[in-house]
């Protein structure tokens, strides 16, 4: 249909992937999203180590949160080995990776898995290129790849300046989908390891400044040590603006109550809830608060609200009261 609003996600990992879940269910979206490539944590690590192939993790969870195929397939492509020689790795990871190396470009191995798993929408990775993300700190310390950025976790300083290594150019695809873009969404989700390594892709940036969609952006609910350290609303917003050349549009807030339970776990990691000081810094977009916190996440593989037990977090935007928000605005 020619009327329907096209719709872009921007990011990867499980906060993508509940963004993508919510708006799935609306049969009047044109959906799209496109992903960050360069994970190198876990088992996507050692498959880009032991076999050059691309990361196939975060384009996984993508093509799971648009799937509408039976139940068993997706299961199957959550299914994590668990002993022998495959310990840890995921099955999906590894159907992606062996399609990479019989297919003839990566496009065919998303357009393939697509169709295995009945997306609803287009998956676009953001580059078909190999890199890896890089952070410099202010107290001059730099990491490289975003497996050690993700675990950097005692780590103090502020980031003081990301970047690729080396330096590639984005998939054309993703160009063109952006230019034809009614809404953009970004995040939530880790920071500098599945939101901002998309926007540094040369090209992006670009191709953000010039398209005529809105911009939404999702705010995260806890700070990261490592990333987003004692971060507020504003901390983030200016990052992701001065990333994307251009003012964000809507910002996305939690409202509703955290248990102390959960804060205290937090607060254990040096970590905290992200305080929203946006009016009392002028921001002059809109701000669409709501009470957006899953308290029901069920962490056990093939659920619909899949989390994968592996990441370090127990907090999540839940999709379906995202999706409300978002069709408001939308």
């Amino acid at each position: 249909m020619k009327d329907m609003k096209k719709i872009t996600v921007i990011g990867g990992g499980t906060g993508t992937f509940v963004v993508l879940s919510g708006l799935k269910k609306n049969k009047h979206l044109n959906l799209g999203v496109i992903v960050t490539m360069m994970d190198s944590g876990g088992s996507t690590g050692r498959l880009r180590d032991q076999l050059g192939v691309l990361p196939p993790g975060d384009l996984r969870q993508c093509l799971l949160a648009l799937s509408e195929a039976p139940l068993l397939w997706r299961k199957l492509f959550l299914y994590r080995f668990e002993n022998g020689d495959l310990n840890g790795h995921n099955f999906g990871n590894i159907f992606l990776s062996a399609l990479e190396k019989v297919s003839s470009n990566y496009k065919d191995v998303v357009d393939t898995a697509g169709y295995v798993l009945k997306i609803k929408g287009q998956v676009i990775p953001v580059t078909f290129a190999n890199t890896h993300m890089c952070v410099e700190y202010e107290n001059g310390k730099i990491v490289k790849k975003e497996g050690n950025i993700d675990t950097n976790y005692q780590e103090k300083s502020r980031v003081k300046r990301a970047f690729l290594e080396p330096k590639v150019e984005a998939n054309c695809a993703a160009i063109k989908r952006i230019a034809e873009s009614d809404y953009l969404i970004i995040g939530p989700g880790d920071f500098y390891s599945s939101i901002i390594p998309v926007l540094l892709v040369n090209g992006i940036k670009e191709a953000i400044m010039k398209s005529p969609a809105k911009i939404i952006y999702i705010l995260n609910l806890m700070t990261r040590s490592g990333q987003t350290t004692d971060y507020k609303a504003t901390d983030h917003l200016k990052d992701i603006e001065t990333n994307i050349a251009r003012k964000v549009d809507y910002v996305i807030v939690n409202n509703g109550k955290i248990s102390k339970s959960i804060i205290d776990w937090y607060q254990k990691e040096d970590e905290r809830v992200v305080i929203n000081d946006l009016k009392s810094n002028g921001f002059r977009g809109q701000i669409i608060e709501g009470d957006i916190i899953d308290n029901n996440a069920i962490r056990s593989e093939g659920s619909e609200k899949y989390i994968d037990p592996k990441v370090r977090s127990i907090l999540r935007h839940d999709s379906g009261k995202l999706s409300k928000l978002l069709k408001n605005i939308i």
